[in-house]
């Protein structure tokens, strides 16, 4: 993979009704038009939920549904943001202080997020001021990755507006650390795969170092992307940091218990890659030295040695300081497993046998068991719509994303497609008012599509 720039493309706007159209807004909105647009897709995770923050790959691709912001630089230090959308409100702060409300995420302060990221990452005293409209179709809170998508494509819009060039990699690293401004202790999954992506291939996405490899997806099946209707805000609920946080309090028992220095330990993979051994091995070791109950932060201390005020200061997030018991099994559990299940699925799609799609149906089915049985990210809503997927034909259904709402997504064959969509939105969105007003971007079939890109008029 080179270490390129996002490309820049010059299109002839008469043919993008899109970008025309924008441009029209823009010009009705601010009184001049903008200067360059800037796309970054959302994406949908295959397989491997929740282990990026703990250090494993994972394999996403990325979605036609996109952020897409038109951009005119401007001379005063101000940054305007109005969206397409009305139900989202017009924002402007000064360039030289960005203040993010972790509190109460609205949709700008993803946008600032990566406004920051880049102005810190260069130390940018006088930034460009800029007018900007936004126009999304990612299903907001839908585990699209609609919030990544969009401080994805501010850092680019920022890094464009000042005059700088980075390398792909060099933009995801900086859009993941940003994205924690929210609070969100992501792990980096979906700003690599909105700057990475390719059209027509799937990536392994492998961290520290961050890279991306191209996975050739079965041709004879479809993924087919389902929302729940339930939405979910990682940021605005403390399930996902949780989540996170018992994973790393998991990490540090696993490595006392070897006589590692656990202090430095942060994440599950560190305790496999220090131990030198494989996952199935550490499956053995979860089960050897971690109970199925749930530990009480008493009995975290005691395991580590350290005070209740050393845990919450030193380990536990912000808004994980008052959570009282934390299971610990069942999360490494589910980590370890899925870190090779994601192994199995790309060694899988490269050998080709010609029951790849059974064996990659079957690894996505054993995905969704452990994120509900395991890691408790499910929710009834999504638990039916697996199981509707199931009944009309799919080989495989898992939810994709963060979970407690948002979409499954589940591999058809091709063949069975028509019938599949058509039964699927018959049983689970005709008979409700509010899942019918969104089975149009509720329920498609998607193919791999390209990372973010700059478009400038030809």
């Amino acid at each position: 993979m080179a270490a390129d720039a996002p490309s820049t493309v010059p299109v002839q706007l008469v043919e993008q009704p899109r970008l025309l159209k924008l441009k029209e807004s823009f010009i009705a909105k601010f009184g001049s038009a903008p200067k360059f647009y800037v796309r970054a897709p959302g994406r949908v995770n295959l397989i491997g939920e929740h282990i990026d923050y703990c250090g494993y790959a994972v394999l996403p691709m990325a979605i036609e549904q996109d952020i897409l912001i038109a951009v005119e630089p401007v001379k005063t230090e101000v940054v305007q943001l109005a969206n397409i959308n009305s139900s989202y409100l017009d924002f402007s702060t000064s360039v030289n202080n960005i203040q993010i409300n972790k509190s109460k995420p609205q949709w700008h302060n993803y946008f600032l997020c990566g406004l920051k990221g880049i102005q810190e990452h260069f130390g940018l005293n006088n930034p460009t001021g800029m007018n900007c409209l936004l126009d999304g179709t990612i299903p907001p809170s839908s585990g699209l990755s609609s919030s990544s998508a969009l401080v994805c494509c501010a850092g680019l819009v920022t890094l464009k507006a000042n005059g700088k060039t980075l390398s792909k990699v060099e933009l995801a690293e900086i859009c993941t650390k940003s994205e924690r401004y929210i609070g969100t202790e992501g792990g980096g999954m979906d700003q690599s795969i909105s700057f990475l992506a390719e059209e027509g291939t799937a990536k392994l996405i492998e961290f520290s170092p961050l890279r991306a490899t191209d996975v050739r997806l079965p041709s004879g099946a479809a993924f087919v992307i389902a929302n729940s209707c339930v939405e979910m805000n990682k940021a605005a609920t403390s399930h996902y940091n949780i989540r996170v946080m018992e994973c790393r309090l998991a990490t540090k028992l696993l490595s006392k218990s070897k006589s590692l220095d656990w202090k430095k330990m942060l994440r599950l993979q560190d305790v496999q890659a220090s131990l030198g051994v494989s996952l199935e091995e550490m499956l053995t070791i979860v089960e050897e030295v971690l109970h199925p109950e749930p530990y009480s932060t008493e009995e975290i201390c005691k395991c580590l040695g350290i005070s209740l005020e050393d845990l919450r200061s030193q380990i536990l997030s912000q808004n994980t300081q008052n959570v009282s018991t934390f299971k610990l099994y069942q999360r490494a559990k589910h980590v370890y497993s899925e870190a090779a299940r994601v192994l199995e699925f790309k060694k899988i799609c490269s050998e080709a046998p010609d029951n790849a799609i059974q064996l990659l149906g079957e690894l996505m089915n054993q995905s969704y068991i452990s994120c509900k049985e395991m890691y408790e990210c499910s929710c009834p809503e999504l638990d039916r719509l697996v199981d509707i997927c199931l009944q009309f034909g799919a080989i495989g259904s898992r939810l994709t994303g963060a979970g407690w709402g948002g979409c499954t997504v589940s591999m058809v064959p091709t063949d069975k497609l028509n019938t599949f969509l058509k039964n699927v939105k018959k049983t689970y969105y005709q008979n409700d008012g509010q899942r019918l007003a969104l089975e149009n971007n509720g329920l498609f079939a998607t193919k791999p599509g390209r990372g973010a890109l700059v478009f400038v008029e030809a």
